[in-house]
């Protein structure tokens, strides 16, 4: 074997950026394989995409976020920026444009990688691919013309679509941030709305997510969800594009989207939608509602005044069941992502039935040795976000040292 290393990371997005972090002050050999460049898969967002989340909330490991502008909100190319100059400080090993296609148990133990850069062993192996690996397309949108479909993923901006009215299929914050900025380009748009939450941007003058930030909420576990398939759920439809605003149905309908159901399919040279769209819309408030009291509760355990979040106003929910696609430009599947991990990982019995690795704190609970970082719900709501990120890997790096000094203990 000509190549190895201690610990190999795949993936130099955030998350595998804030554990090389910890690993390097802890003294442990290890390098980062990407198939792209660093924040690659923040590269490919589309031309006007800003954070959602306010800049001070951007916490990586041993740097938070110090410029000049705390409660706005990084454009695409300035965050790519920010984790380039992340990676530069902190002398970050990074190999780019390496590709795993395989990962498996070594020969003498540790891990084999098969990768576009040849074999290479390690110790220990961590996936930091993150959650957004394998867009989501519902089996209905293979009715539509092949021609006219574009994965989210692929948007860059409305002047690189083809001419015509646009038919975005999903209403999470992708899908919403898309229809916006295709409406501000003066583009007919159409969304076909699913179940997702929406939130104030700014409730009481003061960002959403200062609120929440001192609430129990974005502490919850998995084993506070309804079910697993529930980390998976979009995030609520916000923005922050231009200093960041509102952005959610009604919203999208005063500015000229023509909301309708699910997309049902395509028939006859028309797509068909779901009769749902009031039932997406009602979803959508009783999740405001219920995070309304989530901050009600904690404003009062503190002494703080509620602030003004109203009940939603009345909502028009007449929606046409078939539109004829012609003159239809393009159709964008905005649906969310899936994992992975299968198509690469060859360690069947790490990943559960989703297709997630078993673990805990981001320690593989079946194979020694292998760990994850910045996976949804790794430890809690945050762990897939950048608030949460860096001490994720705080905690993975010191139960990694745990494991090296049990395993030198054994050996001597």
């Amino acid at each position: 074997m000509g190549e190895s290393h201690d610990v190999v990371i795949v993936g130099a997005g955030q998350a595998g950026l804030s554990l090389s972090h910890e690993l390097t002050r802890d003294g442990r050999e290890h390098v980062i394989l990407d198939r792209g460049k660093v924040g690659q898969s923040w590269r490919t967002r589309w031309d006007s995409f800003c954070l959602v989340l306010p800049n001070w909330s951007v916490r990586l490991a041993g740097q938070a976020y110090e410029g000049p502008d705390p409660d706005g909100f990084m454009p695409r190319d300035e965050f790519v920026g920010y984790l380039n100059a992340y990676a530069a400080a902190f002398r970050v090993p990074i190999r780019e444009g390496v590709s795993v296609t395989s990962l498996e148990r070594g020969d003498h133990g540790g891990f084999l990688l098969r990768t576009s850069a040849g074999e290479i062993a390690a110790r220990e192996v961590v996936l930091a691919t993150g959650g957004n690996q394998k867009p989501h397309r519902p089996a209905s949108v293979d009715q539509l013309p092949d021609s006219m479909v574009i994965g989210a993923e692929s948007y860059r901006s409305p002047h690189a679509l083809p001419p015509g009215r646009v038919l975005i299929i999903g209403s999470g914050q992708t899908g919403c941030q898309i229809a916006e900025d295709l409406l501000l380009a003066g583009r007919e748009v159409y969304v076909a709305c699913g179940r997702a939450p929406w939130q104030l941007r700014r409730p009481g003058g003061k960002d959403i997510w200062e609120w929440l930030a001192n609430t129990d909420f974005l502490n919850m576990t998995l084993a506070d969800l309804p079910n697993p398939m529930a980390r998976f759920a979009p995030n609520p439809q916000l923005t922050g594009r231009d200093g960041g605003h509102d952005l959610n149905y009604r919203t999208m309908q005063a500015a000229g989207a023509t909301l309708v159901g699910h997309l049902r399919g395509a028939e006859d040279g028309k797509a068909l939608f779901a009769s749902d769209l009031a039932d997406s819309v009602a979803f959508g408030d009783a999740r405001y509602g219920d995070l309304r009291e989530v901050v009600r509760k904690s404003a009062a355990a503190k002494g703080l005044p509620m602030p003004e979040m109203p009940k939603p106003p009345s909502f028009d929910a007449a929606a046409p069941e078939s539109i004829a696609l012609g003159g239809f430009g393009a159709a964008i599947v905005a649906c969310g992502y899936r994992p992975d991990y299968k198509t690469w990982v060859r360690l069947p019995e790490a990943l559960d039935e989703l297709g997630l690795p078993i673990q805990r704190d981001g320690c593989s609970t079946v194979v020694p040795g292998l760990y994850v970082v910045g996976m949804p719900f790794q430890r809690k709501r945050t762990s897939a976000t950048l608030y949460g990120v860096g001490e994720d890997a705080q905690v993975l790096a010191e139960m990694m040292a745990a494991r090296v000094m049990a395993l030198n203990h054994w050996d001597g």
